[in-house]
């Protein structure tokens, strides 16, 4: 079960209302690199999480109640921001077009609906489940496997590519109210990269997560080519880095260098089905074509 506390997690202040901005808050709401997006991953990794020790399953938990109240944050955010909106087409700066309107600063949902209506906004001058382009968040970005290590490899770059938006709204207002939400959650981003790594560790590290799944049989993989770096490339020059030489990070062989080439035969398929709908010719029967002249 969970608790709510009216209070936010974080203050909260806008100085200058800005419409625009608040579109582009709608990003770190709903978005592919959103909070709605580890909030759902951390919760379902964490209600699928089987294990003889209970502490991953609350680690996650934990952080997922904590990245609901990042959405509370933003939300109101958002709702701040829109705050000197214009609710109908009479109002000023709503009366140019609709082009006019995003160019000055509504979300495709908090603006255009208001325009072509002539009426309240939508959503009431609040945030709403979808991206900075209107699009509604549809839970295909959430990652929960079943494997816990696999997960936490998920959830470093969940956050990551989280922090590099925050950054980015960071970067994108002068906003000091703003910025300082802002601080905190870039802040809380750092600190979620490093306990997924921590786990990681405690799990036994890389030598002992991988490769995922880990109680899959080695021996039972091909062994020729489980540690090759394929080249691709027509003149056979590859990127030579940590990827080509040395140990593999799960201690168990050496990094080296394979040029590709075919090693199977070319396909070839059998005759098309007669109920397939193909032509004659793919069937293998040409009678069925001359019953057709």
């Amino acid at each position: 079960m969970y608790y709510h506390d009216r209070r936010l997690q974080y203050p909260v202040r806008v100085d200058t209302p800005n419409p625009q901005f608040a579109r582009m808050l709608q990003q770190a709401i709903g978005g592919v690199e959103g909070e709605i997006r580890v909030a759902m991953q951390y919760f379902f990794q964490a209600w699928g999480n089987r294990a003889p020790t209970t502490k991953y399953r609350d680690l996650l938990l934990n952080t997922a109640t904590e990245e609901l109240g990042h959405i509370e944050m933003l939300a109101t955010a958002v709702a701040l921001n829109l705050e000197t909106a214009p609710t109908s087409a009479q109002e000023q700066g709503a009366t140019d077009s609709i082009v006019g309107a995003v160019m000055g600063g509504g979300n495709a949902k908090h603006a255009i609906e208001g325009i072509i209506h002539k009426n309240l906004l939508s959503s009431g001058m609040a945030a709403m489940p979808i991206d900075s382009d209107g699009v509604p968040f549809d839970m295909s970005h959430i990652y929960a496997s079943g494997n816990a290590a696999a997960d936490m490899f998920c959830n470093v770059a969940a956050e990551s590519t989280g922090r590099v938006l925050a950054v980015r709204l960071f970067n994108a207002t002068e906003d000091p109210g703003m910025k300082d939400m802002l601080r905190f959650l870039i802040a809380r981003d750092t600190m979620h990269q490093q306990q997924w790594l921590a786990a990681l560790e405690d799990m036994g590290g890389f030598n002992a997560a991988l490769p995922i799944p880990n109680s899959f049989p080695q021996a039972e993989e091909n062994q020729e080519h489980n540690h090759d770096f394929f080249v691709t490339s027509l003149d056979g020059s590859f990127p030579e880095g940590r990827w080509t030489e040395g140990a593999t990070f799960d201690g168990k062989g050496e990094f080296s260098v394979f040029r590709a080439q075919p090693m199977g035969e070319e396909p070839v398929l059998g005759p098309a089905r007669p109920d397939s709908g193909a032509q004659a010719e793919q069937i293998g029967d040409p009678t069925l074509a001359k019953d057709n002249q």
